[in-house]
């Protein structure tokens, strides 16, 4: 019978190509939503123009994509936050559930938010 094989590689891959992501495109959106549209900076677009924006197919999978990664990294930084610096071992299939179970549902929910919403 062939040994069962972990799905480790894949979540560290998720997890670093999801802090690349996070780390090169949030802080972004974060400084243009977050605080130069608000406090006035720039002028913000306009419903019309964003909306135009996620009509673009690319534009939408790149955002998926942010999701997605984002959520993922999350879920990775998480479960080893509470598996190894909380030391709670003993819930280690619960937390995998948890984090894993929150990404993949945030990805389904950011999925049809994106893609049957417009």
């Amino acid at each position: 019978m062939a040994a069962r094989r972990s799905p480790e590689p894949f979540l560290w891959l998720l997890f670093s190509a999801g802090g690349a992501v996070a780390a090169l495109l949030m802080p972004v959106l974060v400084l243009l939503f977050g605080l130069a549209f608000p406090l006035g900076w720039m002028s913000p677009p306009d419903h019309g123009d964003l909306l135009a924006l996620l009509r673009n197919p690319f534009a939408r999978v790149a955002l998926f994509f942010l999701c997605v990664l984002s959520l993922f990294h999350w879920a990775h930084r998480f479960r080893y936050t509470l598996y190894d610096g909380l030391q709670l071992k003993h819930l280690n299939k619960l937390i995998n559930t948890f984090c894993y179970g929150g990404a993949i549902l945030g990805s389904v929910v950011a999925g049809l938010l994106l893609f049957l919403a417009l």
